[in-house]
């Protein structure tokens, strides 16, 4: 696994590959607002809002997978 803590989700295809809550896990769907600590994903006109440190999500572009806890940090601090 690949880890690219500087990078911004916000617009990005994501599916979530494993989670605390397992109801998640296999959900795909587009970013569209990034916190420090959340990521809210719109699937199918859904929003959910997601804990980004009880996740690991696959950047379906890049088919590459990351853990949420390395993404836990201010955006403007990550891709310094």
């Amino acid at each position: 696994m690949k880890e690219k803590p500087n990078m911004i989700l916000t617009g990005r295809e994501i599916e979530i590959t494993d989670s605390k809550n397992k109801s998640l896990i296999g959900k795909k769907g587009r970013v569209i607002e990034e916190t420090k600590n959340t990521i809210v994903m719109e699937e199918k006109n859904k929003r959910t809002k997601i804990i980004k440190t009880h996740v690991k999500l696959k950047i379906l572009e890049e088919n590459e997978e990351i853990s949420g806890k390395k993404l836990a940090r201010k955006i403007k601090n990550r891709i310094k």
